[in-house]
């Protein structure tokens, strides 16, 4: 996929207040350009909390020439959502006023506002309608977002892996790793974007212990010794996850992720999570996994219950959350059917 970057010409105002100049969110596709009249049907993908918009990267069973989201066959688009440092404004990028990364001083952005800045994105390229959008996590936030904002816009939508509003489990996680970001000193110090390294380590190894699940960490991290005196594998095991995302991720895009997160609630100022679901005119198809603790199946079987003619499909893992980015086989047989 090749990458491409959009610049906002004029004032991008956030919907808690506050506004920045020159907007920029980078975006990939696939490699030959689309254009108006072009006869290729449109697949965009939403990516989930600390991904990029390479989907090729992220999900690469997937997407790429010759997969299910074939990036020959189809106009394939995945953009990095806002406050993410892969690209797109954000904590990350540079404070005109300061010459400085904004880290703290960046509006508050909500998934409202993402889904906004895709549209413009959209808008650039001459699209009028998305024949397939498909998001998990947040990226699933996106899609239903996206969905009921701009109807006419959307034609088929998968949703994987979500709710249609923050749940006081999800904020209550949220808040965890917040409180794991503040506990490192440096991070509240601002003085850079390796502020709160460390905080960010131990945010990331609770994220993990709601990501996965007991089957799944029993499954992988069994002691190698039987007769081992204090068990080891597991704990370095989320001490590797947290160096692995601290090396490429920093703290403060995190920070915001997850009030983005905190912010999902489709029934804001619309009457209610049923009324504004049931205003979705995309076919849509909706699915949970069986053993996902951070999004247990009830939320997505709410989402397809108040969306005419939506689609509930269950896959099996046991690997919880992360069953979305690991469970291919099962998540392509029931796309598959939905392919433009």
């Amino acid at each position: 996929m090749t990458q491409h970057e959009y610049i906002h010409d004029g004032i991008f105002e956030f919907e808690a207040g506050g506004s920045i100049e020159g907007l920029k969110v980078t975006y990939h596709t696939s490699d030959i350009p689309w254009k108006k009249g072009d006869s290729r049907k449109i697949i965009w993908l939403c990516h989930a909390l600390t991904a990029n918009s390479d989907a090729q990267e992220w999900w690469p069973e997937l997407t790429g020439p010759g997969k299910l989201f074939d990036t020959d066959k189809y106009f394939v688009i995945c953009t990095n959502m806002l406050c993410s440092p892969y690209g797109s404004s954000g904590p990350a990028s540079t404070d005109p006023s300061t010459g400085r990364p904004y880290l703290l001083n960046f509006p508050k952005t909500t998934v409202r506002d993402i889904v906004r800045a895709n549209s413009l994105v959209r808008k650039s390229l001459g699209i009028d309608k998305i024949d397939l959008i498909v998001g998990g996590s947040i990226g699933g936030f996106q899609a239903l977002e996206w969905s009921i904002m701009e109807p006419e816009a959307i034609g088929h939508a998968v949703f994987i892996a979500l709710s249609a509003k923050a749940t006081p489990w999800l904020n209550a996680v949220n808040e965890t790793m917040r409180m794991a970001l503040e506990a490192d000193r440096t991070f509240l110090q601002c003085e850079n974007l390796k502020g709160g390294e460390a905080g960010l380590r131990c945010a990331r190894a609770v994220g993990m212990l709601l990501y996965r699940n007991y089957e799944g960490f029993n499954a992988t991290q069994e002691e190698n010794n039987p007769d081992m005196l204090f068990a080891s594998r597991a704990a370095s095991y989320q001490r590797h996850q947290g160096k692995k995302l601290s090396d490429r991720f920093d703290a403060y895009s995190y920070r915001y992720l997850c009030d983005c997160a905190d912010s999902n609630n489709v029934g804001r100022g619309r009457g209610g999570a049923e009324a504004a679901l049931s205003t979705i005119k995309a076919a849509c198809t909706v699915i949970g996994i069986d053993s996902d603790r951070l999004f247990p199946v009830q939320e997505q079987k709410f989402i397809a219950s108040c969306i005419p003619g939506a689609e509930y499909h269950e896959i099996t893992s046991a690997f919880g959350h992360d069953g979305f980015l690991l469970e291919n086989a099962q998540l392509e047989e029931i796309i598959k059917s939905v392919m433009p």
